[in-house]
C-alpha cells in the first residue's frame, strides 16, 4: 500500500499538538481550565461549558476495552492486505474514548472490560494510536 492510497489524517491549527504529541509517543487530550471537563477531539472552545481556555494534557495511555470489531472486508483498497484487523473502542482512565487499531500481540486476550495500553505505529511518516496490548490483572 501507497502513502497516496492511505488515506491518512490531515492536521490543522486545532488538531496539530495532538499530532505533534502522537509523534513523540504521547497521546494528548484537551482539558478545560474553566469546568474541568475533558475532551479528545481539539476544539477552540470546551463542549460543555463553551470555555476558550483548552489546557493540552497528556494521557498515562491505558484504559479500558469499551467494544471492539473485527474488519473481515477492507473498506477501501488500501485495507485489503490488513484483513482481518480489529478496531476497538477504549475508554481511556482520564476521561475520554480512543478508537484504534489493535496491533496483533494487542489482539490477545482482546475483550471488553480488558485494561489496554495505547501505544503509536507509524504508518507512512505518521505515528497514529493503536492498541498495543492487553494488560495483565493487577498491572
Amino acid at each position: 500500500m501507497t502513502a497516496a492510497s492511505y488515506p491518512l489524517p490531515r492536521p490543522d491549527a486545532y488538531t496539530q499538538p495532538y499530532w505533534d504529541g502522537a509523534a513523540a509517543g504521547e497521546l494528548r487530550y484537551q482539558r478545560c481550565a474553566a469546568c474541568g471537563h475533558v475532551q479528545l477531539i481539539p476544539r477552540s472552545l470546551c463542549e460543555q461549558c463553551h470555555g476558550s481556555r483548552l489546557d493540552w494534557q497528556v494521557s498515562q495511555r491505558t484504559g479500558t476495552v469499551l467494544t471492539f470489531t473485527t474488519v473481515y472486508r477492507a473498506p477501501l483498497p488500501a485495507f485489503k492486505s490488513m484483513v482481518p484487523y480489529v478496531i476497538a473502542i477504549v475508554d481511556m482512565d482520564e476521561g475520554f474514548r480512543v478508537m484504534a487499531n489493535a496491533l496483533p500481540q494487542g489482539r490477545e486476550g482482546l475483550e471488553i472490560g480488558a485494561r489496554v495500553r495505547i501505544g503509536f505505529q507509524d504508518v507512512h511518516g505518521m505515528a497514529l494510536p493503536v492498541v498495543e496490548a492487553v494488560q495483565e490483572a493487577g498491572a
